[in-house]
């Protein structure tokens, strides 16, 4: 007769693997626990380098390339407002018209930077029509939707005569806001020395929801 004794077998799972191994709550081994801690010290070491290499980058980025500028006053509305944050370059800049850019002057405003638009660069003859608020360069008038007039009135005055030629190493600036910037046409800034240029606007960064480019 075949005897009742139980064969037993040691269970294995469809991988042929024993039920005990790989038991994700066996403790680990001391050695096994140096080496978990080792790889994240090493993780969180990379990060740490990888966010110091990040900060160096933005320093140099700021510090070479580009920099921050912040509006004060309406003399450029409707184009930028007061408190607008602007990223600012200068690498390889040399002002053209139509731009808008950032300066100083020591004249006025405690060298305090300055947003104005180019109107003119060295060599070229400005004239105005304050009745009418054109600006001529070289006799031809510009066209300029991005200003702020107000209709029936002048367009403020200059202490200087027109027609003017911009001088050499010289831009002519003005507000877009017409009648609230003090310009090229008032003597405390007159026609801007370009090694006193900052740069020029690229980008509107804050606020967030006004973030681009700047014409």
């Amino acid at each position: 007769m075949q005897n009742n004794e139980t064969i037993e077998k040691d269970y294995q799972d469809p991988l042929g693997q024993p039920a005990d191994e790989g038991d994700e709550d066996t403790p680990l081994t001391p050695e096994e626990e140096a080496v978990k801690t080792k790889s994240a010290a090493k993780e969180l070491f990379e990060w740490v380098e990888l966010f110091a290499y990040s900060v160096a980058i933005v320093i140099v980025l700021f510090t070479f390339l580009c920099r921050i500028a912040v509006v004060s006053g309406p003399s450029m509305e409707k184009t930028l407002y007061n408190g607008e944050v602007l990223l600012v370059s200068d690498l390889f800049y040399e002002p053209k018209q139509g731009d808008i850019i950032v300066f100083q002057s020591n004249t006025i405003l405690d060298n305090e930077a300055i947003v104005k638009r180019v109107i003119a660069t060295e060599g070229q003859v400005v004239d105005i029509d304050f009745e009418n608020w054109i600006v001529y360069v070289d006799g031809e008038a510009l066209e300029e939707p991005y200003i702020t007039s107000d209709p029936g009135r002048y367009m403020n005055g200059s202490d200087y005569s027109f027609p003017m030629t911009v001088e050499e190493g010289k831009i002519f600036v003005m507000g877009d806001n017409r009648n609230h910037s003090t310009d090229s046409r008032d003597n405390r800034i007159g026609q801007v020395d370009t090694r006193f240029v900052l740069g020029r606007v690229l980008l509107r960064v804050m606020p967030f929801g006004q973030f681009g480019t700047v014409d």
